[in-house]
């Protein structure tokens, strides 16, 4: 099975497959209309590097470390952030630009929260990027329900990496490094109780088990391009022995050249015993 994934990918890839194209296989639902979203499905959209676009059962447009409009790995139909249509809260892993770079943008385009690491978000309340009530403060182990008690919750978790938020300075024209607080992972529960963990930027951590045992996510999406995360054997290894889920979708790779793991080797390193990969090609999606 995990061999027919990446033919499929494959062929859809020398069909010439752009956009919100969804990824059928056994173990995914038959693809909705866009817009349509069946009572207890959830919609995963991936865009390239980390930026991943979450639709809830209930409807609710969650965008996860947006970078897009000058991602290499982005569709040109995703681009434009308008393109995107409604979203409804905006998470940010980590300060970096690859995962932070569109997210002040789409803030201010819908109005929509911004929660990331604490510390990011005072520098970017402080630094006027977002006013404060767009950039509000979230801490690993805190969850959040921004949408009510039955609403989707998020549990920001431990991630190995490091968090500075880079900046220009539009009184002077320098670029300045500022603090971009200690980074995060996301636990995200749908309302219907699937959960995903979108694991941002990270090396293996003994405590990706607790994590894994504490929360029991459905889905991880893990980066694997190494260099500055993963790579595919350590996070193969981190999902086989550590985490357990029942799919893993690899993200944050093939962006640039230090980023060289690919899912091929991530799928092999699984070997039999360890989780189903789901492979997705940027402006692919799956519905569970």
């Amino acid at each position: 099975m995990k061999l027919f994934s990446l033919l499929l990918t494959a062929a859809l890839a020398l069909a010439g497959c752009a956009g919100p194209t969804t990824m059928q296989s056994s173990t995914t639902p038959q693809a909705l209309p866009p817009g349509q979203l069946a009572a207890g499905k959830t919609e995963v959209l991936w865009l390239g590097q980390a930026s991943v676009r979450i639709t809830t059962p209930g409807g609710k447009v969650i965008m996860i470390d947006p970078w897009l409009t000058s991602n290499p790995k982005t569709p040109a139909s995703f681009k434009q952030l308008p393109a995107l249509g409604k979203i409804d809260l905006i998470l940010v892993t980590h300060g970096h630009f690859d995962h932070f770079a569109d997210a002040p943008a789409l803030a201010r385009m819908h109005r929509a929260p911004m929660y990331g690491p604490a510390g990011m978000s005072q520098t970017v309340s402080t630094l006027g990027i977002l006013p404060a009530e767009l950039a509000p403060h979230f801490g690993k182990g805190g969850t959040i329900a921004p949408f009510g008690p039955a609403g989707p919750r998020i549990t920001a978790v431990r991630a190995e990496h490091s968090s500075e938020l880079a900046y220009k300075n539009p009184a002077t024209g320098k670029e300045e490094v500022h603090v971009g607080g200690e980074p995060v992972s996301f636990i995200v529960e749908m309302e219907n109780g699937f959960k995903i963990w979108h694991m941002g930027d990270t090396a293996v951590f003994g405590d990706m088990r607790m994590i894994g045992e504490m929360y029991k996510p459905d889905v991880v999406l893990i980066p694997i391009g190494g260099h500055f995360v993963m790579n595919p054997a350590d996070a193969a290894m981190a999902v086989r022995d550590l985490i357990k889920p029942r799919f893993a979708i690899p993200i944050h790779f093939g962006t640039t050249p230090q980023l060289a793991g690919t899912p091929a080797q991530f799928d092999a390193a699984l070997g039999n015993t360890g989780p189903r990969m789901l492979l997705l090609e940027p402006g692919q999606k799956f519905d569970f």
